[in-house]
């Protein structure tokens, strides 16, 4: 059986030519500037270049902006993949350039989604407008963390608060100097005996006590700053109550709404970073 898409709106189609000329016209031509800047600090500088600023600012310019959040954009998300995929021509600079970038997003979905009004102002907001960046802490070192009702670690009420303890791993964005706040994923009920609601996910501002940055992870030898991925210990970190993100039991289950859309988006950057080796010249005759 065959699948007939939907055409895309008119706007998609301004959109995606508009993404593809900012591609040529400026984002390209910056790869020489960015990683001249990453060569030079070494690999143990997570700063960012200053020219990433300087996309952003011209990605907004040019309304090339939170073009994943359909309420935002007025995409849907089968608009969106086209767009996203051009980003994969420049992994590092052109996703972050249109705030469209990992793990940001699913973030920012979930906050949309799901946050209270103080949740949305506090860590929403700022996130939108690119002034921070964020991490997600779910997998853990010690078990199969693709299964989320293994997940290990304890969020436990005290009064008007909530104490983390846990150790994570593969934390994405964490390297970054601008991550502000992380959501994490740990068990509130580990005796339930629903397996699906005994876990939970909430909000925790990066500079919390009781956080400690074990090191950064590589594969391949490559750490990929300065964003990254890195190891957590999180010992008797405190946070409000309010920080919670639906109720109690619920983490499982959003973690099946942050997690698909943000493999869609994934995938379509992966799809042209995969076929980067030809990005020059499909890009002259396109």
């Amino acid at each position: 059986m065959s699948t007939v898409l939907p055409p895309p709106s008119d706007r998609a189609r301004e959109l995606y030519d508009r993404m593809l000329e900012f591609m040529r016209e400026r984002v390209l031509p910056a790869e020489a500037d960015y990683h001249a800047y990453r060569a030079k600090a070494g690999p143990e500088d997570h700063s960012v270049p200053p020219v990433v600023e300087e996309l952003k600012a011209e990605a907004r310019r040019r309304e090339l902006w939170n073009l994943f959040l359909p309420d935002v954009s007025g995409l849907s998300q089968l608009e969106y993949a086209p767009i996203a995929e051009l980003s994969g021509w420049s992994l590092e600079i052109a996703p972050e350039a249109i705030n469209c970038a990992a793990p940001d997003t699913g973030n920012m979905e979930l906050l949309h989604l799901i946050g209270t009004a103080a949740q949305k102002q506090q860590w929403l907001e700022p996130l939108l407008a690119g002034t921070i960046r964020s991490g997600f802490a779910m997998t853990e070192p010690d078990v199969a963390s693709s299964d989320a009702t293994n997940i290990q670690a304890s969020i436990v009420r005290d009064g008007d608060e909530y104490v983390i303890n846990g150790r994570k791993w593969w934390t994405s964005g964490i390297g970054d100097p601008r991550c502000s706040v992380l959501i994490f994923m740990g068990k509130t009920d580990p005796q339930n005996q629903d397996r699906h609601k005994q876990q939970s996910m909430i909000l925790i501002p990066r500079d919390a006590a009781g956080i400690t940055l074990v090191r950064m992870l590589t594969v391949f030898g490559y750490d990929d700053a300065p964003h990254g991925h890195g190891e957590l210990l999180f010992e008797n970190v405190r946070v409000p109550a309010s920080n919670l993100l639906l109720g109690e039991g619920r983490g499982f289950e959003i973690a099946q709404g942050r997690l698909g859309p943000g493999r869609r988006g994934t995938r379509s950057r992966g799809r042209r970073a995969g076929r980067g080796a030809r990005r020059p010249a499909r890009c002259a005759r396109q």
